[in-house]
């Protein structure tokens, strides 16, 4: 599926894989988060709701411009760095490059995140 972020009113294109947890994650669009930094690797927000882990891998190493969920947490995570693996992360899709520059900016960022039009 293919979704758009509005990362503090600038556009950023992103696709989500076919994961049950990305499929849960997309029913919950649009949203509106705050997303703020954690270990200067990648912003993240709580969800409305746990997400699904139905046949999620038990961990993953992120990649810059990944969105994953945290599991043990229940929260969103877009990483702007490369990470090592983690237990409970669940890789659900990825952003163009032109959003990792703009996460890595500031300490807080909002971002509206939807459903791309087709």
């Amino acid at each position: 599926m293919n979704i758009r972020l509005a990362i503090d009113g600038t556009p950023v294109d992103a696709t989500l894989n076919d994961s049950a947890a990305a499929r849960d994650f997309a029913a919950q669009l649009p949203l509106t988060l705050n997303l703020t930094d954690f270990h200067q690797a990648e912003k993240i927000a709580d969800l409305p709701r746990r997400l699904s882990t139905s046949g999620a891998p038990d961990g993953a190493a992120p990649r810059a411009g990944d969105f994953a969920y945290y599991a043990p947490w229940g929260n969103l995570a877009v990483f702007y760095r490369g990470g090592s693996h983690a237990t409970g992360l669940i890789i659900i899709g990825h952003m163009a490059d032109s959003g990792i520059k703009q996460l890595s900016g500031a300490d807080e960022v909002n971002v509206t995140i939807e459903e791309a039009s087709r």
